[in-house]
């Protein structure tokens, strides 16, 4: 197992409050790491990465169609992207070389999943990826 892929099982499926998490290259546009089974495809991978492409307000306007289901965009900045759909949610972090990528589903706090995400975001900006 990689260094990466034990920062995203420590430090966010470890909350307890992250259903899954992955580490997508921003540049290659490309899956890196993702907790076991978590599937990120080419598909959600561009949706992603088009989210902060876009001017954050259209973002919002439209939200986020991701792993076949569509999330109102809660949040939509320069660095992060909340989304939800009902009692779900996936929280997108942006760093220079990665998109964060975690998701919380019914039971678990929202909160805990978007605190989670971006204290490793920092960190990994801080670390210069």
């Amino acid at each position: 197992m990689s260094h990466l892929q034990n920062l995203l099982l420590d430090t966010l499926l470890g909350t307890k409050h992250v259903d899954g998490a992955a580490l997508i290259k921003l540049h290659e546009r490309s899956l890196c790491v993702a907790s076991p089974g978590f599937s990120v495809m080419p598909n959600d991978v561009r949706t992603l990465v088009n989210g902060f492409a876009k001017n954050p307000l259209i973002t919002r306007r439209e939200g986020l169609y991701f792993r076949e289901k569509d999330y109102k965009c809660v949040r939509a900045d320069d660095y992060s992207l909340y989304a939800k759909n009902e009692n779900t949610g996936v929280i997108v972090v942006k760093t220079h070389l990665y998109l964060l990528v975690a998701t919380y589903t019914a039971g678990m706090y929202p909160s805990v999943c978007v605190e989670a995400t971006e204290k490793l975001g920092e960190y990994l900006r801080k670390k210069g990826n």
